[in-house]
């Protein structure tokens, strides 16, 4: 039987492992930069942007209703979509798979200091239950993806949380309101939660989390919860990921979430519209109930042609917007 520390060097490894995977897979959207190229132009700043359906044609329908130079680009538009789409899902699986193997670690799994827990300090103290500080502190230096990463108490108390000046900053101590606290343990599974302000630096994040169980109780139908570990999502990579391709003035392309809330925008200026909502817009509820395509929508009182596609995010739905003036109308 591998020992602790076996067991957590092989974890670590396997992680290192999967830093590497994430590092390739995000070489799809580097060489797919250069080829980009899209045009758009919604110049309103609006939080909820004002959207009416004009005409629309799904990815298995006949492009019919739109110019045919619209039209002819229609698969290489739907192409590079779907290239966005495999990154995005990439990068969430991925986010995924490291929590939920660095949550198996023994030094993530073992809460020696609860008794320490100090409201004014909104977890324990910095110097206590460093081997874990340490793994959270491994995670984030090694994936820039995650802004923070966090452990909860079974009651959802804070624990920990890294970095250690987000955990001071906290205005709050206990999240058992927080959905994807509710989600993970109601479900049993890794949960994606909603786009929120965080609590520790009043900025949009998407926190995802795992819930450990104690292994000793593993041969039961209920095991008991040991806590929930978490890390939360840093959306201005998301926005730097999207603003490094090479679109030109008029391009704007959005991920949203399964509500219609902005997460990332390829438009600098409105990328720190906090709030920004597309549930109205008909390509948002076409692609949330799993189709992809594209509408022609009018925005700000602008035709505008808007190409969706769904995008699997751990158990929900976000969705990938490419907006641009309709050409020819």
């Amino acid at each position: 039987m591998p020992t602790n520390r076996n067991l957590s060097e092989k974890s670590v490894a396997l992680v290192l492992v999967l830093v590497g995977i994430v590092a390739a897979a995000s070489l799809t959207l580097l060489l797919f930069q250069a080829a980009y190229a899209f045009s758009s132009n919604v110049t309103g700043t609006d939080r909820t942007i004002q959207a009416t359906t004009i005409a629309s044609s799904e990815s298995q329908s006949s492009p019919s209703s739109l110019s045919s130079n619209n039209a002819t680009t229609m698969g290489s538009k739907n192409l590079n979509i779907k290239l966005l789409v495999d990154n995005l899902e990439s990068r969430l699986n991925k986010s995924a798979a490291i929590l939920e193997l660095t949550s198996k670690l023994p030094e993530v799994r073992k809460v020696s200091f609860a008794s320490s827990i100090n409201n004014t300090l909104h977890g324990i103290p910095k110097d206590m239950d460093l081997a874990k500080r340490k793994v959270a502190q491994g995670i984030i230096s090694k994936y820039n993806d995650f802004r923070v990463i966090a452990f909860l108490m079974p009651n959802g108390d804070m624990y920990m949380e890294e970095p250690y000046s987000r955990q001071l900053n906290l205005t709050k101590t206990n999240f058992d309101f927080r959905d994807y606290y509710k989600g993970a343990v109601s479900t049993h599974n890794t949960y994606l939660g909603n786009l929120i302000i965080a609590a520790c630096c009043g900025l949009p994040q998407a926190n995802m989390a795992v819930p450990i169980y104690s292994s000793e109780n593993n041969n039961t139908n209920n095991p008991s919860l040991v806590g929930v570990w978490y890390g939360g999502l840093d959306l201005h990579v998301f926005n730097k990921s999207l603003q490094s391709l090479n679109l030109t003035d008029n391009d704007r392309i959005v991920y949203v979430d399964q509500h219609g809330q902005k997460i990332a925008d390829s438009d600098k200026k409105q990328s720190i519209i906090q709030n920004e909502s597309f549930a109205n817009f008909q390509s948002f509820k076409n692609a949330i109930a799993g189709k992809s395509g594209s509408t022609i929508e009018g925005i700000n009182g602008t035709k505008m042609l808007v190409y969706y596609h769904p995008v699997n995010a751990i158990q929900t739905r976000w969705v990938i917007l490419d907006i641009q003036p309709l050409v020819g109308q």
